[in-house]
């Protein structure tokens, strides 16, 4: 059964396009390899930032090399460049997420936002971040430039307290929809044009990548209604109304150490921001399931909105969509910085509540693993996310989840574009091509082209 996130505070579908796709589970063609200790302790305790290594574990699983070569390009072409859908059908029957508007401008479509509406497709800053981010990883520059053309031209917004962040989310023809902002959007943006300038060196205007870069973070925190907070150091849920809490999913402490190199000026705030964010994470799942909330307030406890109950089905303090890349946000952390006991122990225990169920687990929970709906669907997106606490994981089953995401086909049809998405950010993170880009610093690896 295909769940839609409901609206929250004005703010409809803000982060995730929760839209679900079943899938069916493929016999696995290689034999699994379980790992007995994490990927990060012991052989590579510093990380990918210097060891220029990064963690394949399809190849761990039994891959080949070439298997995962063509498994990373085709989910690309399909996502990028595969059948776009007829328009009467609002591109539901399709399979790409990446629409060329005109030569040099492009975005991704989050399909399906609305079903049932006159405008049922909208444009999102965490798909566009996501976007461009898939891009930048696979040296697709036309693609990203395409992208960072349509994000600049119409999702930026030019004027009063939140100048210089993103509006997150416009209609196709870039109209804005509403002028709030969504941190995770920005963050994603603002790493990819870092890792840009990196990989493919600053053009003119805005395609110096580094500037642009360094402009979205000077914003985060300097504008009057800024996108971290100065207090907690945590970026708020929206700002420049929604400032009181935060989303989990929102910390991405592996992109603010290289948000400390892009923009010097600011390094005591990314370091601030780093330990914030770790804490965070650290704080924010259920020690007994691993289960984060998609809202929390700033010490990790959920977030109850007025008129709430910690114990009704809201979206707010329970397991559901956003909440699936908190597990992924440790993750990336530890094989770009390396593994640190806690990310362990979250991998361990949400492992230890996902593999007795690993091929029939829905996607919304209470934080104590009590299900909410028992139709929701087996969600890819989820799949992958769950992928990646093999990473840091030290289970002898870890592997099944990499197993389980390697069976999973890309999302195609009505509820392609959040689990679409996650999809292929989960084949990057564990097949080795989530890497820094940004450029060379004193100690550490760089990544070859």
């Amino acid at each position: 059964m295909n769940v839609k996130k409901t609206a929250k505070l004005g703010m409809s579908l803000l982060s995730a396009a929760a839209l679900l796709t079943p899938i069916t589970s493929l016999a696995a063609t290689t034999s699994q390899t379980a790992q007995p200790t994490s990927w990060g302790i012991g052989t590579h305790p510093e990380g990918a930032y210097q060891t220029g290594v990064y963690p394949n574990l399809f190849k761990q699983a039994g891959y080949t090399q070439k298997q995962i070569n063509e498994k990373v390009n085709a989910d690309f072409q399909q996502l990028f460049h595969g059948d776009p859908g007829t328009a009467s059908q609002n591109y539901y029957d399709g399979q790409a997420l990446y629409y060329q508007m005109t030569p040099d401008m492009a975005y991704i479509a989050s399909i399906s936002s609305y079903p049932g509406t006159k405008n049922p497709n909208d444009v999102r800053t965490e798909g566009m971040g996501y976007g461009m981010m898939i891009a930048v990883q696979l040296n697709h520059k036309k693609e990203f430039d395409s992208l960072w053309n349509y994000a600049k031209t119409y999702m930026q917004i030019k004027s009063g307290p939140t100048k210089g962040e993103f509006a997150w989310h416009t209609y196709p023809d870039g109209q804005v929809i509403d002028y709030g902002v969504a941190p995770d959007g920005d963050q994603w943006i603002a790493a990819a044009l870092a890792f840009a300038a990196g990989r493919w060196g600053n053009g003119e205007g805005i395609y110096n990548y580094q500037q642009q870069s360094k402009q979205i973070l000077q914003a985060m925190w300097h504008d009057p209604a800024p996108e971290f907070s100065h207090t907690t150091y945590l970026p708020v849920f929206s700002p420049p109304y929604a400032t009181s809490y935060t989303d989990p999913s929102y910390s991405l402490p592996a992109f603010y150490k290289i948000f400390a190199s892009v923009d010097p000026s600011d390094k005591q705030l990314w370091n601030k921001a780093y330990t914030a964010g770790e804490t965070l994470l650290a704080n924010a799942y259920n020690p007994q399931t691993g289960l984060a909330p998609d809202y929390s307030n700033f010490n990790g406890t959920p977030y109850i909105a007025p008129g709430e109950t910690a114990s009704d089905l809201s979206y707010d303090h329970n397991f559901e969509f956003d909440a699936f890349r908190v597990i992924a946000n440790a993750n990336v952390d530890a094989a770009w910085f390396g593994v640190k006991p806690w990310e362990t122990t979250y991998s361990n225990t949400l492992e230890n509540f996902f593999y007795p169920i690993i091929d029939t687990y829905g996607n919304n929970y209470a934080l104590d693993g009590t299900e909410l709906s028992s139709s929701s669907g087996h969600s890819p997106g989820l799949v992958a996310m769950n992928a990646s606490s093999a990473i840091s994981a030290t289970n002898p089953d870890k592997m099944a989840f990499v197993q389980a995401l390697w069976n999973t086909p890309l999302p195609t049809g009505q509820w392609r574009y959040y689990d679409g998405l996650l999809t292929m950010l989960g084949t990057l993170y564990d097949s080795g091509n989530f890497k820094i880009w940004w450029h060379p610093v004193e100690n550490r690896a760089y990544p070859q082209q």
